[in-house]
Parts: C-alpha cells; structure tokens; sequence
C-alpha cells in the first residue's frame, strides 16, 4: 500500500490516561464519521439513486482504513484501558456495537438492492431467450428443445 493511502501509522504504546482518552476519541470520531457516509449510501441505495451512492465509496475506503488504524492501534492498548480506565473500554464496546448494527442494517439494503437488481436482470434475460427460441415441434407433437445456437446471451454493462 502506497504511502498517501495510509491514514496513519500504528500509534506508540499508549502511557497516560491522556492518550487512552484520545485514542478513544479517534475511534469515536472515525466511527461516527463512517456511519455518516454509511447512513447516507443507505438512503441513496433505498431511494435507487445507485451513482451517488458509488460516489461515496472513495470517502467510505479512506475513512475505512483509518478505522482498522485507530482499531489496530485500540487492541495494542486494550491491556492498559481495562487497568487504568475501564469505563472507557466499556463505552467503546457499547458504542461499537451500535457500529456494528448500523452496518449490518447498511449490508442488508445493500445486499437487497443486490438481489433485486439480479432478479431484473435473469428476467430481462429469460425474456429475450423466449423471444429468440422458435416455436417449432417434434413429429410427436411435442415442443423442441431449443439448440445451443437459438441462446443469445445477454450482454450486460457493469459500468453506470
């Protein structure tokens, strides 16, 4: 990973309450910056407002990576937060799993606007096969499977 993609290095070894105080309110700020952007792709996936939606998601990977940072950096001090300051660890776990019900709220829309695009898709294409398939019959009556050269295969393009 290229330098101006890092958002920052790993922090040194948290010493003072001062520094588990700050870090705690990194991971607050980056968190509540994410699930901003989060919230907001969420509404625009909903309202089918799918490019301003993609034009979050440069915004969503920087904020993202400074997450894992400030997390990494979380779970270096995790021994000293539960001597020295434990209810501060406690209001970060709450708080991170609030985090993590909003995102999985956001991956269900996501994965629901996923699905129903799919589903259009496999209709539009069932349709075309049916419209491009003879209607012809065996000498029993019976209708003709359709051959390998009576598939037109449905071109999509994946950018919008």
């Amino acid at each position: 990973m290229s330098q101006h993609l890092q958002a920052k290095p790993p922090a040194a070894a948290i010493s003072t309450p001062a520094d588990a105080r700050k870090l705690a309110e990194e991971l607050m700020n980056v968190m509540s910056a994410l699930l901003g952007i989060i919230e907001r792709e969420t509404e625009l996936v909903r309202a089918g407002k799918i490019r301003e939606a993609m034009r979050l998601e440069e915004q969503k990977g920087e904020l993202s990576r400074r997450y894992m940072v400030v997390v990494e950096n979380l779970k270096n001090a995790q021994k000293y937060l539960a001597q020295v300051s434990p209810e501060l660890l406690t209001t970060l776990r709450r708080h991170h799993d609030t985090f993590r019900a909003m995102l999985q709220i956001n991956l269900t829309v996501l994965a629901t606007a996923h699905a129903v695009s799919e589903g259009i898709v496999r209709g539009v294409n069932t349709e075309i096969q049916r419209k491009n398939i003879p209607n012809t019959y065996t000498a029993s009556g019976q209708r003709a499977a359709p051959g390998p050269r009576n598939m037109t295969p449905l071109s999509v393009s994946r950018s919008l």
